[in-house]
């Protein structure tokens, strides 16, 4: 599986340091390594960053996006909602952020660039809660 061409130059123009790996159940896992979170008050300042890419990507929505190593909130040591649980993929545990868009991805206009939108919102947003 490929990324589209627009969500390379997106991932390029950000100057991310990121590869795609297939994952065995069918998909395709994005990593973005060095992930800055520490705008949105979470410790470690960096993680690596996760998101399952289905296989009718960008007809089908993203869904929820992992951390490794697990990130906290700096203000109370806690993990943010919604994101207690451990997962395995590619033979590491990834720390899941349960976020869904439910019926809020536009096909042909949605794509890395708004669900990077997303996730600096949520984490920001954990952040003041």
């Amino acid at each position: 599986m490929e990324l589209p061409a627009r969500d390379v130059k997106f991932l390029n123009e950000r100057g991310l340091d990121w590869e795609l790996l297939p994952d065995p159940q069918g998909a395709a896992c994005l990593i973005v390594k060095n992930f800055s979170v520490a705008a949105g008050g979470f410790t470690p300042a960096a993680t690596e960053l996760m998101i399952r890419i289905p296989p009718q990507y960008p007809m089908t929505p993203l869904d929820m996006w992992y951390c490794d190593p697990p990130i906290r909130l700096v203000a109370s040591g806690q993990f943010a909602p919604a994101s207690e649980v451990m997962e395995s993929h590619l033979a590491r545990s990834w720390q899941r952020f349960s976020r869904h868009l439910n019926g809020g991805w536009r096909p042909g206009v949605d794509s890395l660039r708004s669900y990077f939108t997303l996730i600096q919102r949520e984490l920001q947003g954990a952040a003041r809660s």
